[in-house]
């Protein structure tokens, strides 16, 4: 309470005096206090000689405590036997009652459901009936006291009677059936086989059910689920109905090259599917299960960034057609930190998607790790306390709980945009997998689960003993008798139906085995994996080309675009640095200058607008951009208005978005590539602030990036822009790591381009939507670059031609070329500066601007040019056990060309911490390439060549030795220097 808050809590206490249940109970509790400590002591001494005060006092704070500490109470843990103990925090004694107040009556009119006086015992009766049921909820740390009134209302007037129907209550019992029928036939007709099986927990089924039949009535057209391994089998067949027989082929392992997809698929566990499911209401809701490896958690990213491309083409701005559902694990949702970063999304603007359902299905085991070694808070679902999203624990053995739950949940997400956890308490009837013996580590739980029923019978013991509900009216003992006796008939009959249902979906399962197993036999097969290239991807293929494809725009676009850098709204006023800027880039396009590195991506992207292709970037600080050379977003210097030029280039344009994002790469990146697979008709770009700093989604792009379309067949057009060079900024600033994604490059997965022009870089851009095809594009991108007065292009470049996936060198002559230099990037610069220096003319450069698809025929036929040439080296500036050289000596030498290595020795670290020491170093790599013999050392203090030992380390046998750089690394003090050689030789 400080001074500045004054006006609220006026407001608060002026509520209060009108209606108590109107403020929270601790306020309401305080408010109380307050009047009483005003009064003069007589008052207070005949008040508190009645007790009346201490009574009522206690019983705010007893209704504030259960509201916030219930849940220690509840009995959501079906391997307990019952609740867990009394918890002290709700003792009588903490609120200064005792026994004998419990027939006093108190006033309680801010429980919702009772509104009056009642007797203390009734009371206490209501709020453990709401809160410590077979539902255990946390919502009072929300700050949001509308959320806190929500909640508290719904719980407190239902009791824990939850009032479903009895169509409703034999769906349940439906689903559970099928859910175990389903388990149990794959356990006993596939004995061994690994499909982490989802018994113990199949409330699960009910719950999702549940979810799809309210949705519609709640604005729901489409749910995009997230989830791991366990259960997903079941998911597949009960919810998505996927055709069993595919399931059952995936079993069969019935995968004939003839019959395959190209790619190499995934084990069965991990596919996804997608469908239209219709509710008992006759509406659709299309529903999306995406393919997740098993990095469990690493999904969640990427289900938020396909909804909130899917919200963006079906204009759903409230966000409420299209929600994502999350299913995890209670050990990862507690261990892994993508978890953490996907929650924070949530609120920002660049990333909301109006709310995620996240059901986690709790084991209470991670593998074999027990919870006490897992994590160190009390629940699992914790880590969700810190973005205010109430959680509900719930019993998985109390089907309808689940139900009303799930219910509940998603009225919270529509009405108040924000996620919400089901915490599902289960258990695992079997190990971590089927072939798994899980009594070895947790004995003691295995022999509590194996004398458990399946929930299924539980529930249905539930349903033939209930009588009829409680109607709202008031009724007589006979009618409410005759009430009982006809809901008993419907309910034996409904169960009944059940036993034929549930046969029926047996004698299925039996018919679709055999059938499948029959075709097995005959040798015919079933293509396994997931049909791709529907939707809004019909049209466009998945096989790769070296086809050019014109990309040029058009010069009325490039002038729109340069005219928005400079008309700007009125009364805005740009940074005074900013204004040079601006203009100096308008002049250059208008007057058909030269463009800088900046210039030109702005004028990829509004041209690509101009031609109704929308445009997203994100990263850290992408707006203004990590070298300060972007400035996509203008701020105005007195008020603090932002202004997106390239979103105002016409009426008619497509959209224009750019964010900083969270300081994430995973969960960004995952999200951005999430989004790329719903619409490859919007350039979709991830930009890190530095390079290495890619290192963090290293997981999104091991699983996703690279080989999602091999497993998956799913294809994604996304754009990681990587700011990579050495300008002596140290190990952690210099390099994207680009032997990385190209040791990884195979099978046309991935384009990796290092363009050393404005004007490429402008080509590339566009070239990634006008293909006919979609392939990840990982772009080293500049730093020193994009200020150097020599790294800029003509506009008429723009205007006209293509990216070039090799450049030669226009200024050579090839008869007197006697040494070619061949690199890629920022190298280039600085060999070509100082070529100049020597004035040699029997030095060409030859740029390999596209490293893979290996462009061979583009760069055999400008390579064949230089038919005296007698020297072919590869020339980089990160270490010899980094870049692109172990990459491009194999192939060079399968094409003809005996290529050689002038560049860095091996080394641990990607660069020197030291500016000096780089400087020495890139002075001595350029001096080496043009060097005609390597001389030795020749004294303390020197630096050159030495001899290479007769075999490359990184070449194949026979290979001739490639030309080793060796520098002065040593700052020490001592007159010797360090000579660094290749490894295997001394020095």
């Amino acid at each position: 309470m400080y001074s500045e808050n004054g006006p609220l809590l006026e407001e608060l206490y002026r509520r209060w005096r009108d209606n108590p249940s109107s403020v929270d109970s601790s306020w309401a509790a305080f408010f109380s206090g307050m009047e009483f400590a005003s009064r003069g002591e007589d008052e207070r001494r005949v008040v508190s000689g009645s007790d009346e005060l201490r009574r009522q006092t206690g019983v705010e704070r007893l209704i504030h405590w259960y509201r916030q500490a219930g849940h220690l109470q509840a009995h959501i843990d079906p391997l307990s036997a019952g609740p867990p103990p009394p918890s002290p925090l709700l003792d009588l004694a903490n609120f200064g009652l005792t026994a004998a107040d419990l027939d006093q009556t108190v006033d309680a009119s801010s429980v919702w459901g009772l509104g009056g006086p009642v007797r203390l015992r009734q009371l206490l009766e209501h709020l453990q009936a709401s809160y410590c049921g077979s539902v255990g909820v946390e919502f009072m740390h929300i700050d949001s006291l509308d959320i806190r009134n929500w909640i508290a209302q719904r719980l407190e007037t239902q009791r824990g009677q939850w009032r479903l129907g009895l169509r409703q209550r034999y769906r349940i019992l439906i689903t559970l059936l099928q859910a175990e029928t389903f388990e149990r036939f794959l356990h006993t007709k596939y004995v061994g086989q690994k499909r982490f099986s989802l018994e113990g927990g199949e409330t699960l089924i009910p719950i999702l059910d549940a979810l799809i039949e309210k949705g519609p009535e709640l604005g729901v057209r489409e749910y995009v689920l997230g989830m791991a391994h366990r259960g997903r089998l079941n998911v597949l067949a009960n919810i998505l109905n996927k055709p069993l027989a595919e399931i059952f082929f995936e079993f069969e392992d019935n995968y004939l090259p003839q019959s395959t997809i190209d790619g190499d698929g995934d084990v069965k566990y991990h596919l996804g599917f997608s469908a239209d499911v219709e509710t008992s209401a006759g509406q659709k809701v299309h529903i999306s299960l995406t393919p997740n490896p098993s990095h469990l958690e690493i999904i969640d990213p990427v289900v938020q960034g396909r909804v909130r491309c899917k919200q963006r083409l079906h204009q759903d701005r409230e966000r409420k057609r299209g929600i994502p559902i999350l299913i995890h694990g209670d050990a990862a949702f507690a261990g892994q930190g993508i978890v953490m970063e996907t929650f924070n999304l949530m609120n920002l603007a660049g990333y909301r998607t109006g709310g995620t359902l996240h059901i986690v299905v709790n084991n209470q085991i991670g593998f074999t790790t027990n919870p006490r070694d897992a994590r160190s808070t009390q629940y699992c679902t914790d880590i969700a306390k810190f973005v205010q999203v109430p959680i509900f624990h719930v019993n998985a053995e109390d089907p309808e709980a689940c139900v009303a739950v799930a219910h509940l949940a998603l009225e919270f997400r529509q009405q108040f945009q924000r996620d919400v956890v089901i915490d599902l308490v289960c258990y695992r009837k079997w190990g971590h997998n089927e072939g798994d013996n899980p009594s070895f580590t947790q004995p003691l739980q295995c022999r509590i689960i194996e004398q458990k029923r399946p929930i299924s019978q539980i529930y249905a013991q539930k349903l033939a003993e209930l009588s009829a509900e409680p109607s709202q009216e008031s009724l007589t003992a006979e009618v409410s008798a005759a009430l009982d006796a006809e809901f008993q008939d419907r309910l034996v009959e409904a169960l009944r139906h059940a036993d034929v249902a549930v046969a029926e979906y047996r004698q299925k399962l039996e018919s679709t085995l055999k059938e499948v197993r029959g075709q097995v036999a005959l040798g015919q097969s079933r293509r396994r994996g997931m049909e791709g290239f529907g939707g809004r991807w019909r049209g466009l293929q998945r096989q790769y080309t070296h086809t050019v494809v014109e990309t040029g725009a058009a010069g009325r676009h490039l002038d729109t675009v340069a005219d928005a850098f400079v008309h700007l709204p009125e009364g805005f006023t740009v940074h005074p640095q900013l204004i040079k800027l601006l203009h100096s880039r308008h002049e250059a396009v208008r007057q058909r200058k030269s463009v800088d590195w900046a210039t030109a991506e702005a004028l990829a992207f509004g041209t690509l607008l101009l031609e109704g292709i929308p445009v997203r970037l994100s990263g850290q600080d992408s707006r203004r951009g990590t070298f300060s050379q972007r400035h996509a977003v203008l701020v105005d210097y007195h008020t603090g208005a932002e202004y997106y030029p390239l979103a105002h280039l016409s009426p008619k344009q497509a959209v224009f978005e750019v964010y900083d994002s969270s300081l994430s790469e995973a969960a960004i990146l995952g999200f951005e590539y999430g989004y790329s697979l719903d619409d490859p008709y919007t350039l979709v770009l991830w930009e890190a602030q530095f390079g290495d700093f890619a290192n963090g989604a290293q997981v999104i792009i091991d699983q996703f990036l690279v080989s999602g379309e091999s497993k998956w067949n799913r294809s994604s057009g996304l754009v990681l822009l990587l700011p990579h060079g050495y300008e002596g900024q140290g190990p952690e600033h210099s390099s994207a790591r680009l032997e990385r994604f190209l040791q990884m490059c195979a099978e046309d997965n991935i384009q990796v381009c290092y363009p050393t022009t404005p004007a490429q870089y402008f080509h590339l851009l566009r070239r990634q939507v006008k293909r006919p095809f979609r392939k990840p594009l990982v772009v080293m991108t500049p730093k020193s670059l994009l200020r150097l007065p020599q790294a800029q292009s003509p506009v008429t470049e723009l205007e006209a031609g293509h990216f070039h996936e090799v450049l030669d060198d226009a200024s050579a002559n090839p008869e007197v070329v006697t040494r070619v230099l061949l690199c890629s990037g920022k190298i280039y610069y600085e060999l070509l500066r100082h070529r100049e220096h020597l004035q040699t003319v029997s030095v060409a450069l030859v740029r390999l601007e596209q490293l893979y698809p290996w462009p061979g025929e583009q760069l055999g036929t400008v390579l064949g040019r230089y038919r005296r040439c007698r020297e072919w080296l590869w020339v980089q500036e990160e270490p010899q056990n980094m870049g692109a050289w172990s990459f491009v000596e194999p192939r060079l030498r399968a094409m003809g060309f005996p290529v050689e290595y002038v560049g860095r020795d091996a080394g641990a670290s990607p660069a020197t911490g030291s500016f000096h020491v780089h400087q020495r170093e890139q002075q001595l790599l350029v001096e080496g390439a043009f060097a005609t013999t390597p001389p030795s050392p020749i004294g303390p203090g020197s630096v050159g060549w030495i001899t290479p030992t007769p075999q490359s380390a990184n070449g194949p046998p026979g290979a001739e030795s490639p030309l080793a750089l060796v520098s002065e690394i040593s700052q020490a003090p001592s007159p010797q220097p360090i000579i660094i050689a290749n490894e295997g030789s001394t020095s």
